[in-house]
C-alpha cells in the first residue's frame, strides 16, 4: 500500500507526485524522491524496480521479508534492513517484530514496512522541518530512518529491565512457585533474544556507514551514521548485560528452590526423629515379656510418660537450637 510519495529539492518539499512521474522527478539536478510502501505488493515492488531501477536480488529480498538486519551495496545504490520490534497487543510479555527495508540511491529514498502498525510519518516531518540538513539528500533521509528505528528499541529494553528487576525482587520473598519465575525469566530471555537478533546485526551492518570506505550516498552525514553505531553499541551491551543477569537470576532462583527444599528435608527428618524416640520407647515397653520388671511398677506408666516426654523435649531444644525447626 502506498503511503507517500514525495519530491524534493534543495531541501524543500515540492509536492506529493503520482508515482507515474516518479522517473521525471528523478532525473531533475538537486531533486530525489521519497517513497513510503506498507506491507507491499509484489505489483507496487514490480512498479517501484522500474521507476528506480531497483537491483533484482534486493527486491527479491524485499519481497520474501524475513531477512537479517543488513546494508548491501549494490553499484551506486544501498539496500537496508532493519527490524522493527515493537510491543504486541496480544499482551505485555509478546513483542511484534516488523521489517523495514529501505532502498537508497542518489536521488530515491524507498521504504518498505511490513508486519508492523508503526509508521514513519515522524520520520519525514522531522527531515521536512531540516532543510539545512535534508539538502544532504538521501543519505539523511536514511540515516533518519535508521535513527526512528534505533529509538524504537530503547523503550522495548527499558521494559525488560523493569521487568528483570521485579523477578529479582520476587526470588528472596517468600511466596510465589518457583515454576513461574523461572517461566518468566525463561520468557524474558526470549524476547531479549528477539532484541539482540534485531540489534546485533545492524550494529555490524552500521558501521559500514562511517569511517574507512562509506558508500558515497552517505559521505555527508558520517557524522550522524556515527551516532546511530553508538546508539546501538550501548543497547548491545545492555542486552549482553541483561541476559548474563537473566542466567544468574535462573541459579539462584534454583538455588532458593534447593535451599527450601533442604530447608523442608531438614524439618521432617528433626519431627521424624522425635517421634522415632517415642516410638522406641513405646516399642520395648510393648513387648510384654513376663520378666520385665517395669510392668510391676506403680507409677510405671507415669516415669514411662514421663521420660519419653522429657526426651522428646529435649531433642525439641537442640533440633530448635540448631535451625532444624
Amino acid at each position: 500500500m502506498l503511503i507517500n510519495c514525495v519530491a524534493y529539492e534543495n531541501g524543500a518539499k515540492l509536492a506529493d507526485i503520482p508515482v507515474e512521474d516518479i522517473s521525471e522527478y528523478i532525473t531533475r539536478p538537486g531533486c530525489f524522491v521519497w517513497v513510503a510502501l506498507s506491507d507491499a505488493t509484489p505489483e507496487e515492488l514490480a512498479q517501484m524496480q522500474d521507476e528506480f531501477n531497483l537491483h533484482p536480488l534486493a527486491v527479491e529480498d524485499a519481497h520474501h521479508g524475513h531477512q537479517r538486519p543488513k546494508v548491501e551495496e549494490y553499484g551506486d545504490s544501498l539496500f537496508v534492513v532493519m527490524h522493527l520490534v515493537e510491543p504486541s497487543t496480544e499482551g505485555a510479555h509478546c513483542v511484534n517484530v516488523g521489517e523495514v527495508d529501505v532502498f537508497v540511491g542518489k536521488n530515491y529514498v524507498l521504504s518498505v514496512r511490513n508486519r508492523s502498525q508503526q509508521g514513519f510519518l515522524g520520520v519525514r516531518e522531522r527531515c521536512e522541518r531540516e532543510p539545512d540538513l535534508l539538502r544532504n539528500g538521501a543519505g539523511f533521509v536514511l540515516y533518519a530512518l535508521m535513527d526512528a528505528v534505533v529509538d524504537r528499541y530503547f523503550p522495548v529494553i527499558d521494559a525488560l529491565e523493569v521487568e528483570l528487576e521485579s523477578i529479582e525482587q520476587q526470588i528472596f520473598t517468600q511466596g510465589g512457585a518457583a515454576r513461574d519465575k523461572i517461566k518468566q525469566l525463561y520468557d524474558l530471555k526470549r524476547r531479549s533474544m528477539i532484541l539482540k537478533r534485531a540489534v546485533a546485526p545492524l550494529t555490524e551492518a552500521a558501521g559500514k556507514l562511517h569511517g574507512g570506505r562509506v558508500p558515497q550516498i552517505c559521505v555527508s552525514s558520517q557524522e550522524y551514521f556515527r551516532d546511530v553505531a553508538d546508539h546501538l553499541v550501548r543497547i548491545n551491551g545492555s542486552i549482553d548485560a541483561m541476559r548474563d543477569t537473566i542466567g544468574t537470576a535462573i541459579s539462584v532462583n534454583l538455588s532458593m528452590v534447593t535451599i527450601e527444599e533442604s530447608e523442608v528435608t531438614k524439618r521432617l527428618a528433626a519431627w521424624a526423629s522425635i517421634f522415632a524416640v517415642c516410638t522406641a520407647f513405646a516399642g520395648i515397653w510393648g513387648m510384654n515379656f513376663e520378666h520385665m520388671p517395669e510392668l510391676k511398677l506403680r507409677y510405671g506408666y507415669a516415669a514411662a510418660l514421663a521420660l519419653m516426654g522429657g526426651t522428646c523435649s529435649y531433642l525439641y531444644y537442640r533440633f530448635r537450637r540448631a535451625g532444624w525447626l
